[in-house]
């Protein structure tokens, strides 16, 4: 990727990079790396992996600090509502991370810079590259700009619903069928078990989630289905 392109991309999201490769790696989809074969390149799969703790870490705190006398389950509700696919996709968005992706031909061809969920990725991807390069109060100034008017909004209105409850509106209005939900995987030992629920359109897999409760675990595989099922209408 070219220097001016990345210098670009650095001032929409007003972070100047110390380590220019890191946001380059954020920025590499695992298509990519199919057709440059021999190439040292790594997909932007790890920088994700950290990118989604953070996020949620500065949520969590930013709702418990700005929202004394909400209880646990609003908390929870608000939290989700800003961290799922469609709100982070959002945000990708006005960032114009898909223009500056590495994809690869096909992936490219079949509209993934506007994928929500690869979009919703990226930008969990870059993030991890921000606190990687600047540290917590970088990341923490990078998510307040993109989604302290979000989480204030939805904190002060206090009414929001999980995504099971949209993914059951939704299909039961489009489908005229409720979604189910099965646990279909346990790992780890008691004390850090990891819970893996799919959803279900009658007999239809539709997708999985993966959570620390058999509760979070439903609401992640809640929110895939979400996107998938807005994807298809």
């Amino acid at each position: 990727m070219k220097s001016e392109k990345l210098e670009k991309l650095e001032k929409k999201l007003k972070v100047n990079f110390k380590n220019k490769n890191l946001l380059k790696k954020a920025l590499v989809h695992r298509s990519f790396l199919n057709e440059i074969r021999g190439k040292n390149l790594e997909s932007n799969e790890r920088l994700e992996f950290l990118g989604d703790a953070v996020l949620e870490f500065w949520a969590t705190e930013q709702l418990f600090r700005r929202f004394p006398v909400l209880a646990e389950g609003k908390l929870t509700n608000i939290r989700a509502a800003i961290v799922c696919t469609e709100s982070l996709a959002e945000s990708a968005q006005k960032l114009n991370l898909g223009q500056h992706l590495l994809l690869g031909k096909g992936e490219d061809k079949n509209g993934g810079r506007e994928n929500h969920s690869l979009l919703a990725d990226t930008f969990e991807a870059v993030l991890g590259a921000i606190y990687l390069d600047g540290g917590w109060q970088t990341a923490a100034e990078f998510l307040g700009r993109e989604l302290s008017k979000k989480l204030l909004l939805l904190g002060k209105t206090g009414d929001i619903k999980d995504a099971k409850t949209k993914l059951q509106e939704l299909v039961q209005a489009t489908k005229r069928i409720t979604p189910s939900y099965k646990i279909v995987n346990e790992e780890g030992p008691d004390h850090a078990k990891v819970f893996t629920s799919a959803v279900y359109f009658n007999k239809d897999k539709i997708t999985n989630g993966k959570g620390q409760s058999k509760q979070e675990a439903e609401e992640k595989a809640a929110q895939k289905a979400l996107t998938l099922v807005k994807n298809r209408i």
